[in-house]
């Protein structure tokens, strides 16, 4: 019997190929909300336009929406949401780079960003891979775990692992990075992980983009804790 084709994946697929739509989404995959206004400048659209393309996103379940006063703010629903859109954005060809301006920001997101809630590019696959050598995690699984000594070093990293664990997700699965081609760390040990470097104040959020800057106390915490060396970033 000839298999029938998913409604609901047709659907999303549709929403998601639209240039608009997909530019809209990829800015908020910095987990943060934005008005409307703000999306469609960053797509190149009327914001009338943006709020006809938002609101067919949350009527299929993309995006949610949060109400304050009389202003609209738009946002990835869930990390899951977010892990499709990066999946998407691995196999997906470069964009074309026309100006100064676009080649500085794509160097800036591939170089530091949030993935929605946890940290990618290439200091988000550095600090993967620096974990990975310090033995504070284990890949020999589908997801990372961490190891004995690992639990320690969260511990004296001030990092809350029962608090994470007690999340109703993923705790520590791969993600694909769209721009190193290798796996970076997500769940919510990747979300925690980036609430304390935030925290610290060794990266700091730069507005309207989801690449961040490392600041001159992270670049000393990256090198003394995980031995990165973050000048070039």
């Amino acid at each position: 019997m000839k298999a029938q084709p998913n409604a609901n994946l047709a659907i999303v697929a549709s929403l998601v190929s639209e240039g608009s739509r997909a530019a809209m989404l990829t800015a908020m995959l910095d987990g943060r909300y934005h008005p409307a206004s703000e999306l469609a400048y960053m797509a190149g659209i009327k914001p009338q336009t943006a709020s006809f393309h938002l609101s067919k996103m949350a009527d299929a379940g993309i995006v949610s929406v949060e109400q304050q006063g009389r202003h609209r703010y738009y946002g990835i629903r869930d990390p899951e949401v977010a892990r499709m859109l990066e999946s998407l954005l691995s196999i997906a060809p470069p964009a074309e780079i026309k100006s100064l301006r676009q080649a500085d920001e794509d160097r800036a997101i591939r170089s530091a960003r949030t993935c929605y809630d946890h940290l990618a590019g290439k200091l988000g696959t550095q600090l993967t891979a620096s974990l990975l050598k310090m033995g504070v995690l284990d890949e020999s699984h589908q997801q990372f775990e961490i190891t004995a000594s690992g639990e320690a070093f969260f511990k004296n990293f001030r990092i809350d692992l029962d608090r994470a664990r007690a999340k109703r997700r993923s705790f520590s699965h791969k993600c694909l990075d769209w721009s190193e081609r290798r796996h970076h760390l997500a769940g919510a040990l990747g979300s925690v992980l980036l609430e304390k470097l935030l925290e610290l104040k060794w990266i700091e959020r730069l507005p309207k983009t989801r690449a961040v800057r490392v600041t001159e106390e992270g670049k000393k915490g990256f090198k003394a804790t995980f031995g990165i060396e973050v000048d070039g970033l």
